[in-house]
């Protein structure tokens, strides 16, 4: 089973390098000479002065940074910038179009709300391309009825949406989003009919009126659309179906059915046989308490095996279960690629960047996360091409089984990458078949998830697969339509930020201190440059060691009037200046030329000292008790659940919400506490020691001003969203702690 392409698909898409590019070369160098210059000062100092532990962890704090830097600057060195013509496909023949799964994954009703995943569903289904060669295969982890009910409902009601979609050019495909009159796709005329909605459900309406009552079709397929959100809503409230009213398909949902231990379910929710709607099949695998399960990397492996069995479509779209399409000729820019001859045969995947809803107006918690979504991967483009980040990717399948050069090829004839699926998927042996590739144990002593298929061994599966697919000498495209491909929902607290880059630092120091670490796998393969870049993400944790430093060492030094920076006088204090201040200022160049603002960047900035003293501080410690067998982290799926209005309504104010309370607040805080009494200790200090702790002061000052939301949440505040008195208390306890071991540190 091949692509289908054509002589004139290499002018589908064009590639021009950013104008940025020879600034950035010309910086890198003088940047270069500055810290080996950096370098040379901490071994003498290491070398002559007393105090050899201070310089020791100043040395150690620098390394990583200047790692750092070195890792971003090899993505700033050739980014470039990717333009695709999809209309060029539109006068094609569907029999052109190459046959689509789409693979979606959701775990738990209650962190991702039934409705948004069947919001998903129906805006993929409603793709702007041919409905008979799209099948959507949702992963239900947890085995949820509530999941599988809406699923039911948005089935039924598909029937309905996508012809509405397609004869009058809907670009907003989630019936929620275009619903809501919030889409640019809402007229006018929608607003002022919406108050007779109520009128449409009922068919004795007179006919003379009908005609204009039919001008108006999206009135009545919002009144459908608000039922079934109702039913689904009304069984999530409950927490049960009605199971009577759909024996057929819940008598496997018994009192023993539980999310870690049930047997395999496979519903075939919709056929496209008549080719209005796409194929819609709901897998639950079995789960079992004594077999490893694998988290989403094995949930994405199942549904690559029950795909191939039942329609083995060539190209895979992975979405996360509240990644909603945006963009309905997604599908044709992505072919703009795969289908190029050119560039087909080692073209493994093509990465759309994750955008958001809902993130308020400076994205206090940086959830747009522009430097991974947009910087850094206009920078992976222009080597081996961008990394895979989990959602709103599409794969060519044959990407699974192996190097381009070498198919490894299955345990299953019918699991072959190139086998043609004519069989239909409702057949007994088909569904017998899909069944069995479903079950837990069906992996043991095979190349699943080793050599075939996602990668085991991470819970970043997403980092893992990319990096071995171009280890293995793939390449990736990065696609960034003009209209955003798809939106997905952002995490609205604080912890959850945390928290779930928490998890991301785990999965990373496990790629890191691992057979497969980019530190010393795939060189040859990858390049320094492509190497470096993957470096980049491995060190994320590691940066918790020079905020901790940093946030701590200068600022006792402070307290107690001792020097462990240069004086202005000293040439070296204006090397630390210009490294501080360059590096600082090309950040802020990089965010601004690809699409942020002053205050996003403020923002940004602000988050990174955050998870650096949150997420990556117990992201070490968590990984370092998990090597000694003391913890086992596991997958926590994050909330895509909407708060109460208080918490939204804080949100929406741009007021941090340290709610609910949270050891993993500790450190920052503490470290909040301190930098403020140096602050206010260096002033009063300052007469008397004269110029010698200007860098000191300084550092201190900085943390102060980006600190000012915590101490707003430990004094000022009344509401829910403040830090509780017991994590200050904490703080406090630990500071004084700190300035006293400072003392014997610094003396």
């Amino acid at each position: 089973m091949e692509l289908h392409t054509s002589e004139q698909s290499a002018t589908h898409h064009t590639c021009h390098p950013c104008r940025r590019v020879i600034p950035y070369r010309i910086y890198a160098v003088v940047h270069t000479c500055g810290i080996i210059a950096l370098m040379y000062h901490h071994a003498y100092s290491l070398l002559t002065e007393h105090t050899a532990l201070t310089s020791f962890l100043l040395l150690l704090s620098d390394v990583v940074l200047a790692f750092m830097w070195a890792s971003t600057t090899s993505l700033r060195l050739n980014p470039v910038h990717r333009t695709e013509y999809p209309e060029k496909y539109f006068s094609k023949p569907e029999e052109h179009f190459p046959k689509l799964d789409v693979f979606i994954c959701t775990a738990d009703p209650y962190k991702e709300p039934p409705m948004m995943v069947a919001n998903t569903v129906l805006s993929v289904m409603a793709f702007g391309y041919p409905s008979y060669k799209v099948s959507v295969y949702v992963s239900d982890d947890g085995g949820s009825s509530l999941t599988l009910f809406a699923l039911m409902e948005a089935a039924k009601f598909s029937e309905h949406w996508l012809p509405f979609c397609k004869k009058n050019n809907v670009q907003d495909r989630s019936p929620e989003v275009y619903f809501s009159l919030k889409s640019s796709s809402c007229t006018e005329e929608a607003e002022n009919l919406k108050p007779c909605n109520i009128l449409h459900a009922f068919s004795w309406i007179p006919s003379k009126k009908k005609k204009h009552i039919q001008s108006n079709q999206f009135v009545v397929k919002q009144k459908m659309y608000e039922d079934v959100k109702e039913r689904v809503e009304h069984v999530v409230n409950i927490g049960k179906v009605d199971q009577d009213q759909f024996r057929e398909v819940f008598d496997l949902l018994d009192h023993k059915f539980t999310p870690q231990d049930h047997p395999s379910i496979i519903k075939v929710l919709q056929n496209n046989e008549t080719g209005i709607t796409p194929n819609l099949i709901y897998v639950s695998r079995e789960k079992s308490r004594a077999t490893p399960h694998h988290f989403k990397a094995g949930a994405l492996n199942t549904l690559l095996r029950v795909s191939s069995v039942m329609t083995n479509s060539p190209i895979i779209l992975t979405l996360d279960c509240d990644m909603y399409s945006n963009n309905p000729t997604t599908p044709l820019h992505a072919l703009c690629y795969l289908s190029d001859p050119k560039i087909n045969s080692g073209l493994g995947f093509v990465q759309f960047p994750q955008r958001f809803q809902g993130i308020n107006r400076n994205d206090i918690y940086a959830s747009e996360l522009i430097h991974p979504f947009d910087i850094n991967m206009v920078g992976y483009d222009g080597l081996m091409g961008p990394i895979h980040v989990g959602t709103g990717c599409f794969f060519n399948r044959r990407v699974f089984y192996g190097p381009p050069a070498n198919l490894i090829l299955p345990e299953l004839d019918e699991l072959a990458p190139n086998r043609i699926a004519d069989k239909p998927i409702k057949a007994h042996t088909v569904l017998a078949l899909a069944h069995n590739v479903a079950g837990c144990n069906y992996e043991h002593n095979t190349n699943w998830g080793s050599k075939i298929g996602f990668r085991y061994g991470s819970l970043v599966e997403d980092y893992y697969t990319g990096f071995m697919l171009h280890c293995e000498g793939w390449r990736s495209m990065f696609c960034r339509p003009q209209r955003a491909a798809f939106y997905g929902s952002a995490p609205k607290r604080l912890t959850d930020v945390v928290w779930q880059q928490m998890r991301w630092s785990i999965g990373l120091l496990e790629m890191g201190f691992s057979r497969y670490s980019p530190f010393t796998y795939g060189l040859k393969s990858l390049g320094l440059f492509t190497g470096l870049g993957y470096c980049y993400y491995v060190v994320w944790p590691f940066c918790s060691i020079p905020l901790t430093v940093y946030g701590v060492l200068p600022q006792l030094a402070l307290i107690y009037g001792i020097r462990v920076f240069p004086k202005p006088s000293d040439q070296w204090f204006w090397l630390y200046i210009f490294l501080s201040l360059g590096a600082y200022a090309q950040d802020l160049a990089d965010f601004l030329l690809e699409g942020g603002t002053c205050q996003k960047w403020w923002n940004d900035q602000r988050m990174w000292l955050i998870r650096g003293l949150s997420s990556f501080f117990f992201g070490m410690i968590e990984y370092t008790l998990k090597n000694l067998n003391l913890s086992t982290p596991g997958f926590n799926v994050t909330s895509k659940a909407n708060g109460d209005d208080e918490q939204k309504k804080r949100y929406e104010q741009e007021i941090f919400d340290f709610a609910p309370s949270s050891s993993i607040f500790l450190p920052m805080t503490a470290v909040a506490v301190l930098n403020l009494f140096a602050f206010v200790s260096g002033l009063y200090g300052l007469f008397a020691w004269g110029e010698g702790l200007s860098l000191e002061l300084m550092l201190a000052s900085f943390v102060v001003v980006n600190s000012l939301p915590i101490y707003e949440a430990m004094v000022l505040r009344k509401d829910d969203g403040k830090l509780q008195k017991g994590i200050c208390f904490l703080a406090g306890i630990l500071t004084l702690v700190l300035i006293l071991g400072g003392y014997f540190l610094l003396k």
